[in-house]
């Protein structure tokens, strides 16, 4: 039977190959933790769509981001490579941020236009925009774009409603600057954005685009980073109030219902038994929000940090027909996107250095993955200090350990803020199999059988550091408030004019 399945699948994707290329729908969420999902353990998270994504589909136990915070994570994601080559560190891009993502930096939607792809992004960008709006989405290999380019909680949202029928946003979120927008394209349509609509807004726009695209008979890649679970958390009338997990879990709720209306609409057009839909999260969950922020189920802190329970996310891929129902224990990430994506669809790779590799064989045959390690660098990556961490088989060293804010108010106290920079030298080693919390690190000084591991791993490090060049900072690069968006930019006295 076995034997049969997957030749049926091999004539499957060869006729894929010679017929319609593959669609693809990639959902990102936001602040995400490990444990947030029913099908990772979570016992009153209310998701019944993505429920049916892990129940259909193949879910990953050991999938990594490359950052514990937005901004790299998502360059990572969109181009196959770390974050240090693109040049998108230290920390996030802000609103006035001079720098971006570079434009010789190739992204997955750009992989796919010369085969003919439509392209287009609903949600959060967080990539940079620059002057001009030089390095929005537009600009990047995407058709279309609806969405706030940066994090929501970057603009006063005090006054702001997050839940119906007038229930403002929980804190202040950042001061100083313009409220956030909501962008077509290069051109700002709502400012400050109504959050009661906007999942509405996207979910329609979402569906008329693959609509769209299947009467024209077009291939499509739709990618979908929501701004859900992330602080402030909002939700509309459809959702709001119905989960078990209050505001956090009401997010979450309306983020499933979205990507049921996605699944639905795959349905109804007929494709989907030929759309890869592939949902993730960008980092751990911000636990300093403590109920509002999220759950690393098992794992040790979260967002912010280069422990696991900062960049082991969910994922799961779903593709009727293609990808068997199952769990894999293969280690796998978010840099692996574009190379498996680009292998479907039969495109061209960039030339350039990649870090991704190709994970057809995991999801068609539930195979054996070509990633044998997974880098970890801090929220601030530098040449002196270079990785943090490194996953080798279902062994992780850690050079060096820091807390972070964003893992404030746990009872662990490696994971706060006060929990300084750390040098391990020899590294701290955990078998991640059987201790997966990172809470019993392994005797290396007494146990002989550990030096040749341990020496493993050193020779790893120093060949993956040897190749890699950090591309110049653009979050360096600093702010000018001049750039921040404002749909009225003669208006004054700005930020607070900006409004319409």
């Amino acid at each position: 039977m076995v034997f049969l399945y997957i030749f049926v699948l091999n004539i499957c994707l060869l006729c894929r190959c010679a017929g319609s290329p593959p669609n693809f729908v990639l959902l990102f969420a936001d602040d995400l933790g490990f444990g947030d999902l029913g099908s990772y353990g979570h016992p009153s998270s209310l998701t019944p769509n993505l429920d049916r994504l892990a129940a259909g589909g193949l879910r990953f136990t050991d999938f990594y981001c490359t950052s514990p915070v937005c901004s790299p994570s998502r360059a990572s994601l969109l181009t196959g490579r770390y974050q240090t080559r693109s040049g998108i560190y230290p920390g996030v891009l802000y609103p006035g941020s001079i720098g971006g993502l570079p434009l010789n930096e190739t992204t997955i939607a750009e992989v796919l236009k010369p085969l003919g792809y439509a392209t287009a992004i609903i949600g959060k960008w967080h990539l940079g925009l620059g002057a001009k709006g030089m390095y929005l989405p537009t600009k990047q290999g995407f058709d279309q774009y609806l969405g706030i380019p940066y994090s929501h909680d970057m603009g006063p949202c005090w006054n702001l409603t997050c839940f119906p029928p007038d229930v403002k946003c929980f804190g202040t979120c950042d001061v100083g600057t313009v409220t956030v927008p909501l962008m077509h394209n290069e051109v700002i349509k709502q400012q400050p954005v109504n959050f009661l609509e906007l999942e509405q807004t996207y979910r329609d726009f979402a569906i008329n685009f693959i609509t769209t695209s299947v009467k024209r008979k077009d291939p499509f890649f739709l990618y979908y980073p929501s701004h859900h679970t992330h602080y402030p958390q909002y939700a509309g009338s459809i959702a709001a109030g119905k989960s078990l997990r209050g505001p956090f879990g009401d997010a979450l709720l309306e983020f499933d219902n979205t990507i049921g209306n996605l699944l639905t609409t795959l349905e109804n057009t007929g494709v989907i038994n030929n759309t890869l839909v592939f949902f993730t999260s960008d980092n751990g969950p911000e636990l300093m929000r403590m109920s509002r922020g999220g759950n690393a189920g098992p794992l040790k802190c979260g967002k912010g940090t280069t422990y696991e329970g900062g960049m082991r996310e969910p994922a799961i891929a779903y593709w009727p027909g293609t990808i068997r129902p199952g769990v894999t224990h293969e280690m796998a990430s978010t840099l692996d996107i574009l190379p498996t994506i680009a292998n479907l669809a039969g495109a061209k790779l960039p030339q350039v250095m990649l870090d991704g590799v190709d994970m057809t064989e995991i999801l068609v045959h539930q195979g054996k993955s070509k990633r044998e390690t997974m880098m970890f660098y801090p929220i601030n990556p530098s040449e002196m200090y270079g990785l943090f961490a490194l996953r080798l088989g279902k062994y992780k060293a850690h050079f060096f350990t820091q807390g972070a804010a964003h893992s404030a108010t746990t009872p662990d106290q490696d994971c706060p803020a006060f929990a300084v920079l750390k040098a391990h030298d020899p590294p701290l080693i955990f078998d991640l199999e059987s201790d997966p919390s990172e809470n019993y690190h392994l005797p290396v000084n007494e146990r002989p059988d550990l030096q040749a591991l341990l020496e493993r791993i050193k020779k790893v490090k120093e060949q993956f550091e040897a190749t890699m060049v950090f591309g110049e900072s653009q979050i360096s690069k600093g702010t000018d408030p001049n750039l921040a968006p404002c749909c009225n930019p003669q208006c004054s006295p700005k930020p607070s004019c900006c409004h319409c």
